[in-house]
Parts: structure tokens; C-alpha cells; sequence
């Protein structure tokens, strides 16, 4: 009996140690997959710092493009670009957000599943497609422009603004709900007064995600908003200069200069990202914060 006692004891002390050698094996693994992604990001931006660095001065940033290149900039491409993702944020933004609460607080399984569907379709369409589909839409027997760029921007922006404030929403507790309903409000009342500020911070991630996700779009931008003048300008009537199609063409060129500022508007739009990534991120802690309290 106490020799089938201490067999048992063996082979479950066996048992534990299997499982200590796999799981640092994963830890390691998971570890080493890391590093891999930490270290793939910072050679990426180390090679584009690296490249970037002749071209930035005072100048890349308050001058207009050249037409002979050289010793032109990339102000104008900054301001468009601006213009173009506010206008396709004030686009996105609002049709995405009504669509998750229609989705979360009043649509039935049934009405819901198929639009979920047409929701992560379109979030999984090759933007060149959408880009396509805008110009034949906007461009087509009129001119490329700034609003149609933003409209092409705007269709990839809205499924990734929806989803964000869909899962945002069914994180607010049902408790909110069900106190405001039970004082009288309706439903309507309830989501404006009580569920939305509950989901700002969240909404604000997912807006600020999206936007991070499409400022370096060109594909879109290819088909609606390319053939621009290098002047600053703001009539949205006409396409507009912007960082992505300014890459682009600049890589085209033979101009060593001109490869140069290209690598300069590239190391730009990173900037830009991982600032604006950080921004969601800080506003994702603020939000969850505020659920969990």
C-alpha cells in the first residue's frame, strides 16, 4: 500500500514537472515573439530615421513641394492630409457611432447579424477596391478632389469606428441600463444620457485608432485625390497635395533629393501614428478606469 502511495506521489510530482518545462517553453516562446515584433518595429524606424535624416530641416516643413524638386517641402501635403482625414473623421464618425447603438441597444439578433456581417466585410475589403468603387462613384465625368479622397477614406474608416463603439457599449454595465429605465426614462433618453458618456473615452480610442489606420492610405487616394497642384491650398473642390500620394510619387523619381523627402514624409506619418496610437491607448486606461469604478 505505501509503495502504490509513493508511485502515485512519483508520477504526479512527473506530472508537475512536464508542466513547469512546457509552460516556460510558451513563456519563452511568447517572449521571444515579442522581442521579435519590438525588434522588427525599431528596425523599421531606425531604417527610416536614417534615411529621413539629410532631408529634415526648418524648410521640409514650411515650404510648399517644388515642381523642380530640390528644395521644395512638404507643407502642403500636411495641411491636405489634415483636411482630408477631418473630413473623413466628420463623415465616419457619426454614421458609425449611431450604427453600434442601433446594433447594441435596439436592433434584435436577427436584424443585427446581417448587418455585423456587412460590417466586418467591409472592414476586410482591399482599400484599393474602395477606391475603385469612390471613383467610379465621385470621379467619373467630374474631377478628382479633396472631399472625394475623404469619402474613400471615410468608408474604411466606418466599420473600424463601429466596431470600436459596439464593444465599448457592451462594456457598460446593464445595471446603468436598467436604473434608468426603471426611473421612467426611455430608451432613447437612456442611451444619450447615461450609456454614451459612460463609452466616450472608448469612443474616442476606436475614432483615434481609426484615424491612425487610414492616414497612410494611398490606394484610395491613387483613384479620387492624386493630381493635385504642389501650392497650399484648401478648396476641397479640387484634390488636394497629401503625405501618402506625395510618398509615392516621390519614390518614383530619380532625384536623390526627392527620395530623400520622401523618406522624410514617411518618417512623418509614423510619428504621427504612434503618437496618435498612444493618445487611444491613454484614453483606453481613462475609459476602462471609469467602467471599473
Amino acid at each position: 500500500m505505501a509503495a502504490a502511495r509513493q508511485e502515485i506521489s512519483l508520477r504526479a510530482t512527473g506530472r508537475v514537472r512536464r508542466r513547469k518545462i512546457v509552460n516556460r517553453a510558451m513563456e519563452s516562446a511568447g517572449t521571444a515573439a515579442a522581442v521579435l515584433a519590438i525588434g522588427v518595429l525599431a528596425l523599421v524606424v531606425a531604417s527610416v530615421a536614417v534615411r529621413a535624416a539629410p532631408a529634415l530641416s526648418w524648410h521640409l516643413f514650411t515650404r510648399a513641394p517644388s515642381l523642380f524638386g530640390g528644395q521644395g517641402g512638404i507643407s502642403s501635403a500636411i495641411i491636405g492630409s489634415a483636411l482630408i482625414l477631418g473630413m473623413a473623421t466628420g463623415m465616419a464618425v457619426p454614421v458609425g457611432v449611431l450604427t453600434a447603438i442601433f446594433l447594441t441597444e435596439f436592433a434584435s439578433r436577427r436584424v443585427a447579424a446581417p448587418i455585423q456581417l456587412v460590417l466586418d466585410m467591409l472592414n476586410g475589403m482591399p482599400t484599393i477596391v474602395t477606391g475603385i468603387f469612390v471613383y467610379g462613384l465621385l470621379v467619373v465625368g467630374h474631377l478628382q478632389s479633396a472631399y472625394a479622397g475623404a469619402f474613400a477614406l471615410a468608408v474604411v474608416m466606418l466599420p473600424l469606428v463601429a466596431r470600436a463603439t459596439q464593444e465599448v457599449l457592451l462594456l457598460v454595465p446593464s445595471t446603468f441600463r436598467e436604473a434608468s429605465l426603471a426611473l421612467g426614462v426611455s430608451r432613447w433618453r437612456t442611451v444619450v444620457g447615461v450609456i454614451l458618456p459612460s463609452a466616450v473615452g472608448g469612443v474616442l480610442t476606436g475614432t483615434v485608432i481609426a484615424i491612425a489606420r487610414v492616414a497612410g492610405e494611398t490606394a484610395p487616394l491613387l483613384f479620387t485625390c492624386s493630381i493635385f497642384s504642389p501650392a497650399v491650398s484648401t478648396d476641397i473642390r479640387h484634390a488636394l497635395p497629401n503625405l501618402p500620394v506625395l510618398i509615392f510619387q516621390y519614390s518614383e523619381q530619380p532625384d536623390p533629393t526627392l527620395h530623400q523627402q520622401a523618406w522624410a514624409a514617411s518618417l512623418v506619418l509614423m510619428a504621427f501614428v504612434l503618437v496618435a496610437s498612444l493618445g487611444a491607448r491613454a484614453l483606453l486606461a481613462r475609459s476602462r478606469r471609469k467602467l471599473g469604478s
